[in-house]
């Protein structure tokens, strides 16, 4: 299993999620968040910001599934469908374990991805 993790311009992330819902992964948690990336911020005039506001997007999938949901988001994110400095970043990271908080049972890789372990 892996948790992909995104960052998003917050103009965007309603297509990246409906993206993700259309490619069949409707369960995405959502945070906004504050950065800056390579380009340190936007400069209008005397001021800068150095804080941009961002959306986090999480989403967890099989390994097989990887490539896909990348290509979702990737397809949904880019600004002008060009693309811009700002749009985000996409990191995925192994998920060892995953637990159901009310039943207390642990998911299976197949559960994961909505079929039958």
């Amino acid at each position: 299993m892996l948790m992909i993790r995104t960052i998003v311009r917050p103009e965007k992330v309603h297509e990246v999620m409906q993206g993700l819902l259309d490619a069949g992964y409707p369960a995405v948690t959502k945070i906004s968040v504050v950065g800056r990336g390579k380009q340190r911020g936007l400069r209008v005039g005397d001021v800068v910001y150095d804080e941009l506001p961002k959306e986090m997007l999480f989403v967890v999938v099989p390994d097989v599934d990887k490539d896909f949901v990348i290509r979702a988001i990737l397809d949904n994110a880019k600004s002008d469908g060009e693309g811009k400095f700002g749009d985000g970043k996409i990191f995925v990271s192994a998920v060892e374990e995953v637990y159901t908080i009310s039943s207390g049972t642990k998911e299976s890789e197949p559960a994961l991805a909505g079929k039958e372990a």
